[in-house]
Parts: structure tokens; C-alpha cells; sequence
């Protein structure tokens, strides 16, 4: 089985990740994909983050409008303990050993990796998929962490096989760009809570 593992604190989930999680299925030859909707980003403030059991139902309400049940919502990381992504991959892998996991993310986490606790550990448990996101492409393919793995990029045309390879691999997914985020999404809800005030 080919499992493409989204983590993110999907604070709203939007289109933009359920554009990502239909391309990684797609390109990727991937069985499911899990949206692990994380307690809490070490790397992202506290203010303005919505509680994880709100979150999470943001997001099963979501895929659920979809009725696709290849995407699947989880607190697991929760339920685990782990805050960590190098720890959550080290857990699973255990709980799930004939599983074939692939990390999914956007070129801001490419970009961003190099300040992930142990990304050397990540990097060398699952194959990477690495969508675009607008303003952050270039910054991540021509970036460090990339710089660092770029004898292990696979080309785009060879994504199918990623699930298979043995890490690290990597690939870099074209594909049209949503400029949309959880950012402005807050944004804007909070300016029109404002002018109800």
C-alpha cells in the first residue's frame, strides 16, 4: 500500500490542499493520502490556532464533502505524543511496516526543512514529493536543503515510482499554482468579523 502522508495544521484547510492531496494521488500512484493535522507546528505561533479537535473536523468535514475515500483525516500525531515530524515517520513506519510512505509538501517546507529537527533523519525514512507554491519555488530548488539532496532528485516523469524508491529520493511536481493560504483565509475571516461589530 502507498500512503502520501500531508502533514500541516490545516488552520482552515482550503482548495490549495485538497488540490495538492488530488495530484499527489494522481502523480504519485498513491492508494491514500493522510491529512496528519498536527497538535501544534514547533515553528508556527500559538496565537491564532485553532484548537486540534476543531481543525480536525475543518478537515473530515471537508473530505467528506468530497466523498473520496482515498483522503483521510487524522490526529494520529496526537494520539502518538509526537510533535515532531522526524518522530511521527519513526512511529508509523513501525505501526505500519508493509506500508510505503511518502512525505508530501509544498515548496515553502522544502524551502523551511533545513530548520526541521533531525530533516537528515526525515529525508532518509521516506521518499519526498514537493509540490509548488507561489513565491517559494525557486527559493526551494535552488535552496540548501535541495542543494544537499540534489543527487537524489528524480524527474518528474519517474513520480510513479517514487513510493518504491529507497530513500532519499525526491521529486518536484509541476502543476498549476493556488495562491491561496490559511493566512489570508484568517485574514479575511477576521476582517469580516470585524465589520459585523
Amino acid at each position: 500500500m502507498r500512503v502520501g502522508l500531508f502533514g500541516g495544521s490545516f488552520n482552515p484547510v482550503h482548495e490549495g490542499h485538497i488540490q495538492l492531496a488530488h495530484r499527489a494521488l494522481r502523480q504519485l500512484a498513491l492508494d491514500q493520502v493522510w491529512f496528519l493535522v498536527s497538535p501544534g507546528n514547533p515553528l508556527k505561533p500559538v496565537a491564532g490556532m485553532a484548537p486540534l479537535p476543531e481543525r480536525l473536523a475543518g478537515v473530515r468535514a471537508r473530505l467528506h464533502g468530497l466523498r473520496n475515500r482515498k483522503l483521510l483525516a487524522t490526529d494520529i500525531e496526537s494520539r502518538l505524543g509526537t510533535r515532531y515530524t522526524v518522530d511521527t515517520l519513526r512511529r508509523l513506519k513501525r505501526l505500519f511496516p508493509h506500508v510505503r510512505f511518502v512525505w508530501l509538501m509544498g515548496a515553502d517546507g522544502l524551502a523551511q526543512m533545513g530548520r526541521w529537527r533531525r530533516w537528515w533523519d526525515i529525508v532518509n525514512m521516506v521518499p519526498l514529493a514537493i509540490l509548488p507554491r507561489p513565491g517559494y519555488n525557486p527559493a526551494a530548488l535552488q535552496g540548501r536543503i535541495a542543494r544537499r539532496l540534489a543527487r537524489w532528485r528524480r524527474p518528474a516523469r519517474a513520480a510513479r515510482l517514487l513510493a518504491t524508491c529507497t530513500p532519499p529520493a525526491w521529486v518536484f511536481l509541476p502543476a498549476p499554482q493556488n495562491a491561496i493560504s490559511a493566512t489570508q483565509i484568517r485574514a479575511s475571516r477576521a476582517a469580516c468579523g470585524h465589520e459585523r461589530e
